[in-house]
């Protein structure tokens, strides 16, 4: 009995390391020689879309293409207008295999998905592919070849070694100007601004008269700057420093000196009345159309909803202020070697276990790629194509050209947001995509929003707002980091898979009867004596 235990022993501790928490191993894909198409293939696509129906139109449009090429392919789309809601619902259903087959996403989102057992499809033997890979000799539609793709866009849907996804579109963030105002103000736009031109101008925005109303616009309310996603505005500042984020393997070392400093500088023009963000305050297009606000940074993504002339707005037309917009990238510490953030929607594939489904749902993802679907979805907003091949078609060469012919397809706003993504590509950079790192994404915002919260309640931001603000934050996103320098142990991995939790219980038991024949063996030992 007790060698039985001992070999069953073994075996759980060989079997548990197997599975060890955090650890994965990469099952590559093959697919199938061919595709069957003898039977329907129904597969679920799941979208985001930000109320703009074009865009519905385009991914529409874009399925009964797919469709009228591959008949025994059937694409049900769903469409979300949040990324944060696909996310949480990819999560919920990974558990009863009820993702979708097709889905928009995020790396930091994706990265998550991959602690299920094999749910997401890595795609690099379906890259390369001769039959149904990326330009491959079976397909139906004339896609981009690997080469074609654009080479930074495509190492963001990298986790570890292995591509989980294709670029969909890509954007960066930017600075929507209310040029007339600097300018009043006595300044003039630099080409790129710097974080101390922008602070400066701030404050002097902020100033009020005796009347209690602002000297600038002559209004009740002023917010010079507004900030739409202070998750993207810290990890820039951090970047720009060349200071600590996170490693990408998943220690986080957020929680340093440059952050509170970088914190610090936010609460000083918080408290001048300079600075707020739009969780707190509302998007930064209404403030700035509306002649509220200098400066507003958003995506290159919302360029339709932002300057005098928007095509898209939440506010009425009636409060539209008459003023000159101009783009530019945000601001930085380094002028001469500006660094921003790259990001946009990717495309995974989810595995249900049929390699027929996965080869229909591999060639839609691809689809998605090619130049109609591209150009048109790229001219709704400040979008860029994530193809070379779609970059230089005259077609789109003809809509970049037309910039300002009018104030909706051709909205120069737009257009001009889409070329400085397109001018500085090389200057963009991506945060390390784990388990945990969109959880530390959301943190690296909430440390921004606590602070000007905490300023605006008049709330001293001292040595002991920074411990707790670092402590909360760290609690509020399971982030589990230890104590001292540098705070860099590991992202927590969240919860144990189901197996290492039944192995560990079953070692437990066994342990049990090992502890209980020995203490037998013992009684007996001393019976035979005495």
């Amino acid at each position: 009995m007790k060698k039985c235990c001992l070999l069953i022993l073994l075996l759980a501790c060989c079997l548990l390391l197997a599975s060890c928490h955090g650890s994965r191993k990469v099952a590559s894909f093959t697919p199938p020689a061919a595709l069957d198409e003898s039977k329907t293939q129904e597969i679920v696509f799941w979208a985001k879309n930000d109320t703009n129906k074009r865009q519905t139109d385009i991914y529409e449009q874009a399925i009964r293409d797919f469709e009228a090429l591959y008949p025994s392919i059937h694409v049900t789309m769903r469409l979300y207008t949040d990324y944060g809601k696909i996310y949480n619902d990819v999560i919920t259903n990974i558990a009863t295999n009820t993702t979708p087959n097709v889905c928009i996403s995020y790396p930091d989102h994706i990265a998550t998905y991959l602690t299920g057992n094999d749910v997401v499809v890595p795609l690099d033997t379906l890259f390369s592919d001769a039959r149904y890979g990326l330009h491959g000799s079976e397909l139906r539609f004339d896609g981009p070849a690997l080469d074609e793709i654009i080479p930074e866009f495509l190492d963001e849907c990298v986790i570890g070694d292995t591509h989980y996804a294709l670029p969909y579109m890509r954007s960066t963030e930017a600075v929507y100007i209310n040029k007339t105002y600097v300018e009043k103000l006595g300044y003039q736009v630099p080409d790129v601004l710097t974080w101390d031109f922008i602070w400066e101008v701030s404050d002097k925005a902020a100033e009020k008269g005796e009347d209690g109303t602002y000297l600038l616009n002559g209004q009740n309310v002023m917010i010079p700057f507004i900030y739409k996603s202070t998750d993207n505005m810290m990890i820039q500042m951090l970047r720009q420093l060349q200071a600590d984020y996170s490693t990408p393997d998943g220690q986080i070392l957020i929680f340093n000196d440059s952050t509170r400093k970088v914190l610090e500088t936010i609460a000083g023009h918080v408290a001048n009345g300079a600075f707020s963000t739009f969780k707190i305050s509302s998007y930064p297009a209404n403030f700035l159309n509306a002649g509220q606000c200098v400066f507003a940074v958003d995506s290159t993504a919302g360029a339709t909803w932002m300057g005098a002339n928007a095509p898209l707005t939440d506010i009425s037309r009636d409060r539209f202020v008459d003023f000159e917009t101009v783009v530019r990238p945000v601001p930085q510490y380094d002028p001469d070697h500006p660094s921003m953030i790259s990001q946009g929607p990717s495309v995974c594939v989810f595995n249900h276990g049929d390699s027929q489904e996965v080869l229909a749902s591999w060639l839609f993802t691809q689809y998605l790629l090619t130049n109609s679907v591209q150009i048109a979805y790229a001219s709704t907003e400040g979008y860029v194509p994530v193809t070379s091949k779609a970059q230089t078609d005259p077609a789109y060469q003809d809509y970049l050209s037309r910039s300002g012919e009018d104030t909706d397809a051709h909205y120069s706003i737009k257009i001009d947001a889409s070329r400085l993504m397109m001018d500085h590509v090389s200057d963009t950079f991506v945060t390390p995509a784990f388990n945990g790192s969109a959880s530390l994404r959301d943190a690296a915002g909430q440390l921004i929003e606590n602070t000007v919260k905490a300023v605006r309640r008049k709330q001293t931001v001292d040595d002991a707002f920074f411990e707790k603000l670092y402590g909360d934050i760290i609690a509020l996103y399971r982030l589990n980091q230890g104590e001292g320098e540098g705070m860099s142990d590991k992202a927590d991995l969240g919860p144990l898979p189901a197996m290492s939790v039944w192995l560990l219980g079953g070692l437990a038991v066994i342990w049990f009867f090992i502890i209980l024949f020995w203490l037998r063996d013992l009684i007996r030992q001393k019976k035979r004596k005495a």
